[in-house]
């Protein structure tokens, strides 16, 4: 068991705070000087159900959650009462605890409360002799009796996060400094009173382990974030001031943040009716001439693609996100997958012309988002920003300082109404928003007016224009104005390849073989790849988050450089290997996929096995994950 790391895992029911408790717990881990990163399961429901969430910190950097846990602090029962045989969701009140005991480490310790567990159920799940074989240390405590000796039997958590501290030898005031900050009154008082009085008592047991949490040390501030929280927060420093949504998980937190912070600066957040409003109402926004975002999930994205059509065609700036969940339909509501790649490329009527960027954790949602309204407003196209479950519900500790940017409110490539004078006009007056080529302006772009400005009058219309908006079938007009609207998508490249590129690479770059990823199974890959190459292997990877315009010639370079290449993507049909295929047109005969859908994210040791399998032409050993071609064919 290694002490660089350590991976604390608490598990309930939903509704037992099972949130709450491991966000204190790892805000209290940072600021002991950790690095953390979270994972977070939960089911489809309500209230009830088995969910858990898992903390990875270490002294150095943590790219993905690893393989396994070490410490399991089970607070709760599953809130499962049918006792029917075969019921939907069956009888799994101890899954809190059992569905832990395959993935706990061997000499990993169990703490489980023996006020919400009856000892005749716990004897059922022959944990005494899972614990003996495995090396386990079982620590049986009374949570709830605790908790209510001091205060209420809810507090259960906060005597969980006290014995927790005891047996890893850590200070219970990094915990106590949480309590006082959040709470305050009697129900701060009886909290730490529930806090020492568990720490206390853990402290006499004498059950002895190894385990040890390690310990670290920041050279600057660091914040807890999930990538919901780079999108948001790249969105506001970059001056979107309206958002519109309909709630749908994991949408729903994106707008949830903004719908928080946006008052602040003075801009507005609107939930309405459905999906299909909320886009039309962003893109309604931005033409009357504020910076304006919308999204959804899976089906509610489906209805906004026409939208999305209304916005290249009027060539109307706005941001849309896409948060991918496991499909098709409603699928697994609460599960990731990175299924919906093809829908988010090629939905809506006619070519596409809009960018799409894919981050792979939160600082890239927080700099593509930026980036999304910038090429949006610079080249009056949709920007769209793609991320699923895993990357919306995984908190990270970030550096500060990464943050600490200029926030960038203006319009883009916008009219002044003294520019407005010397523009473009026709023989009635009217504005040419939608000439074929203007001298000065970015490529493909036709610099717009906003609704109100003096002398900057034109008609925005889905039907294909001529220059003033009125509707053209004339084949000339036609050729040009797609022709122009394609050449922003060119222009946009050539300025993302002269820039600081969004694509990662790691390992040696004389690697022989390659790993490509995109999005949120970049940083697992990451780790998998370091391991590989610990372990004598040679290989390098790269995470391509530019998804449109596509970026050919750095994955190009990629392809060209290895012997072999493992695509890995979470979902069935390898997407992103057919983007990279029909983009390059070519490298068929030396891609290959390792493929996950089965609604749980990627672990770095299975990337790392099955890559072993592929080079050896065998079949990989994990049955959630397949091979496209199978390896060797």
């Amino acid at each position: 068991m290694t002490q660089d790391t350590i991976a604390w895992r608490v598990s309930g029911g939903s509704g037992d705070g099972i949130d709450s408790t491991s966000r204190n717990y790892a805000k209290a881990l940072m600021r002991s000087g950790l690095n953390i990163y979270t994972h977070r399961h939960y089911p489809s429901r309500i209230r009830g159900g088995h969910t858990y969430v898992e903390i990875r910190a270490g002294d150095e950097p943590v790219q993905s959650r690893g393989a396994g846990f070490d410490f399991l602090l089970c607070l709760g029962d599953s809130f499962a009462r049918s006792e029917q045989e075969g019921a939907i969701y069956g009888n799994e009140e101890l899954k809190p605890l059992t569905e832990q005991f395959d993935e706990l480490h061997e000499g990993g310790i169990i703490v489980y409360d023996t006020g919400q567990f009856d000892e005749d159920d716990i004897a059922e799940t022959e944990l005494e002799e899972r614990a003996e074989e495995n090396n386990w240390h079982v620590y049986p405590v009374d949570l709830r009796g605790i908790a209510q000796e001091h205060g209420r039997a809810v507090m259960r958590n906060t005597a969980g996060l006290g014995v927790t501290a005891a047996l890893l030898d850590q200070d219970v005031d990094m915990i106590e400094e949480l309590i006082e900050e959040n709470m305050s009154g009697d129900m701060r008082d009886a909290n730490l009173e529930v806090l020492h009085s568990a720490y206390e008592r853990a402290l006499e047991f004498d059950e002895s382990h190894d385990l040890v949490a390690p310990e670290g040390s920041h050279d600057e501030e660091h914040a807890l974030l999930t990538g919901s929280d780079g999108i948001a927060y790249g969105a506001l420093d970059a001056g979107c001031r309206f958002i519109s949504g309909y709630p749908m998980t994991p949408w729903t937190d994106v707008f949830r943040i903004m719908s928080q912070k946006l008052p602040k600066y003075g801009g507005i957040a609107e939930q309405v009716e459905d999906e299909i409003a909320s886009a039309t109402l962003a893109l309604g926004a931005s033409h009357a001439g504020v910076k304006a975002m919308s999204g959804s999930a899976g089906g509610g994205f489906a209805l906004m693609t026409e939208a999305l059509g209304l916005a290249e065609m009027t060539e109307t700036p706005v941001v849309y996100v896409e948060a991918m969940r496991a499909g098709p339909s409603t699928g697994l509501p609460t599960k990731t997958e990175q299924g919906d790649l093809e829908h988010v490329l090629y939905s809506s009527q006619g070519d596409s012309c809009r960018v799409v960027f894919a981050p792979a954790n939160a600082e890239e949602a927080y700099e593509q988002s930026r980036q999304a309204f910038e090429l949006a407003y610079d080249y009056h196209l949709p920007a769209l920003v793609v991320y699923d479950q895993k990357l919306e519900g995984e908190l990270r500790s970030v550096p500060v300082s990464h943050f600490d940017q200029e926030p960038a409110p203006d319009l883009g490539s916008t009219l002044t109404e003294e520019e407005l004078r010397d523009a473009a006009h026709d023989a009635s007056g009217k504005f040419e928003r939608f000439q074929h080529s203007v001298e000065g302006a970015k490529e493909g772009v036709s610099p717009r007016s906003i609704p109100g400005q003096k002398g900057g009058r034109f008609l925005a219309s889905g039907n294909e224009s001529a220059p003033t908006g009125h509707i053209s079938e004339d084949p000339v007009n036609r050729k040009n104005q797609m022709d122009r609207r394609l050449r922003k998508l060119t222009a946009i490249r050539g300025e993302l390849d002269d820039g600081e590129t969004n694509q990662t690479t790691a390992g040696p770059e004389d690697a022989e073989y390659g790993i490509l990823t995109w999005g949120s199974t970049q940083d697992t890959v990451l780790e998998a790849v370091d391991q590989l190459n610990e372990e004598g292997h040679s290989v390098k990877a790269m995470g391509v988050s530019d998804l449109m315009p596509y970026p050919e010639a750095e994955v190009t370079e990629f392809l060209e450089s290895v012997e072999e290449c493992l695509v890995v993507e979470m979902n069935a049909s390898a997407q992103f290997r057919g983007l990279t295929q029909k983009e390059l047109g070519r490298f068929g005969d030396k891609m290959s996929s390792l493929l996950k859908y089965n609604g749980e994210p990627f672990r770095h040791n299975e990337i790392v096995e099955a890559f072993k399998d592929s080079i050896d032409g065998g079949q990989p050993a994990a049955q959630n994950v397949k091979f496209v071609p199978a390896a060797g064919d």
